[in-house]
């Protein structure tokens, strides 16, 4: 099965990968998708890695429930208007109309914060540190799979905290951990910073995000981190008695990934025979491919697989998977790649002859011989394939970040179709932002060590965004 050309039709191009990688599909539901073994192992080694990573900050893992109380979500005048247009509303159930009715749970600020507030009593009770991995609902009007689904997949921390600074770097630490499971496991070169006022999460003071540049030159907010200053406190009455005796309010921090990294693996790694996938995520490693013309041969080669390879493999930690399938090796060959693979050992009967074995890279192409006797080095090659899936990515970033210096300037780049990351100056004003956001962009990110740089609309003093069209 042939792929439309990324530079041709990049919309089709990404629907078609996740079809012929066999990673989801559409759902009867509208706008919600079925998760396939594949795409589901790729969320596994995600949720896997970033478990560990979460609990190493101190964070526990909790589950609450679906169904929040429609009460509750109006209690944060922000937060409600920022996702009125999403949620979805139990009416109906046990055969009657409900009393009340209950919201399928865009996010659990709500429901878990009404339960913080019989939890916390003192200072002692403090830091309160939990995780939850759950499906949410926000009903898509133009979903897309991975991208945009009405239900989707994520983790969600809440954290409560005796102060401000401690909430800050509560929502640091979780934006780091973000952005080095970014770069070290997904391969992608991301940018970090924090959000403008009108993009930031509904109710929060301050919202943090990392950026990745996919490779039709769109953005993709990959994950968040907020610090929600004491909003939600005040609406929950969440109160503490501090080493005072002194009543005051906490402040909270929330940050999440979802199953939209999937999306951004594909989209920011993936060429025109489909899926790149870095190693430390992909769930084979390497794909064996046994080659042979009849069963006396086919038993030789398994024979040498079974004996030195899948050995060398198993001391080396490596996920694997033997296609010994009745297909040819060149459907094999086509498969494998649009699947993403890392790396493909064929060998047959005229290599163990030779005691070799011929290993292709997915993301070079290349293919070299190795010797059976040397396939410890496998483990090198696939740690070289993800630092250079890394600098590819940072490579493509780099190349396609422009100046805007004024809104003549981005106006003329995307008329001529220059698509990736706008860098320029913004002072910071909503007008402003919204003149931006006319031309179908938006201020993706203000990175931390952002320079001074005069605004693109009104030419007053701002500091360095990156502007893009977005998903």
């Amino acid at each position: 099965m042939k792929l439309p050309k990324q530079s041709e039709n990049f919309p089709e191009w990404y629907n078609k990968v996740v079809q012929y990688a066999d990673l989801a599909e559409n759902s009867s539901v509208r706008g919600c998708m079925v998760i396939k073994p594949y795409g589901y192992a790729i969320w596994e080694n995600i949720q896997s890695v970033l478990d560990k990573k979460i609990k190493e900050l101190g964070v526990v893992n909790v589950y609450f429930p679906l169904l929040i109380p429609e009460s509750f979500l109006k209690k944060e005048a922000e937060h409600v208007e920022g996702f009125a247009p999403e949620v979805a509303v139990v009416t109906y159930a046990g055969g009657k109309e409900l009393e009340e009715k209950y919201v399928i749970r865009p996010t659990s600020e709500t429901v878990m914060y009404d339960t913080f507030s019989r939890w916390i009593k003192s200072y002692r009770d403090l830091p309160l540190k939990v995780n939850q991995w759950a499906n949410v609902m926000r009903w898509e009007m133009r979903p897309r799979l991975f991208l945009r689904t009405s239900e989707f997949l994520w983790q969600e921390g809440h954290t409560v905290h005796q102060s401000l600074a401690e909430a800050e770097e509560m929502m640091m630490q979780a934006l780091k951990m973000y952005e080095d499971f970014a770069k070290n496991y997904l391969a992608i070169y991301v940018i970090a910073g924090e959000k403008s006022n009108l993009e930031k999460f509904a109710g929060a003071d301050k919202t943090t995000t990392i950026e990745g540049l996919m490779r039709d030159g769109k953005s993709l907010q990959m994950g968040t981190s907020h610090n929600l200053g004491q909003n939600f406190a005040k609406s929950f009455s969440i109160k503490f008695l501090d080493k005072n005796n002194k009543e005051q309010y906490p402040w909270q921090t929330s940050w999440g990934v979802s199953t939209r990294l999937i999306g951004a693996l594909i989209m920011a790694h993936g060429d025109d025979q489909g899926l790149i996938l870095p190693p430390a995520i992909s769930p084979y490693q390497v794909v064996i491919v046994p080659i042979y013309k009849n069963e006396e041969e086919r038993k030789k080669v398994m024979e040498e697989i079974n004996k030195m390879i899948r050995p060398s493999l198993q001391d080396q930690n490596i996920r694997y998977f033997v296609d010994d399938s009745e297909k040819t090796p060149g459907w094999k060959f086509n498969h494998w790649e649009q699947k993403g693979v890392p790396l493909r050992i064929e060998v047959g009967p005229k290599d163990i002859e030779r005691e070799i074995a011929t290993v292709a890279n997915r993301l070079s192409a290349d293919k070299s011989e190795l010797k059976l006797s040397e396939l410890s080095k496998i483990a090198e090659l696939l740690n070289s394939f993800q630092s250079d899936l890394l600098v590819r990515n940072q490579k493509f970033v780099e190349e396609n970040t422009y100046q805007a210096e004024n809104m003549d300037k981005l106006k003329e780049m995307i008329d001529e179709g220059v698509s990736g990351f706008y860098k320029s100056g913004f002072c910071g004003s909503n007008d402003c932002e919204r003149k931006i956001q006319s031309f179908k962009t938006t201020i993706r990110v203000k990175p931390f060590a952002a320079g001074k740089q005069k605004c693109l609309v009104c030419g007053k003093e701002g500091q360095e965004v990156y502007i893009a069209k977005s998903y």
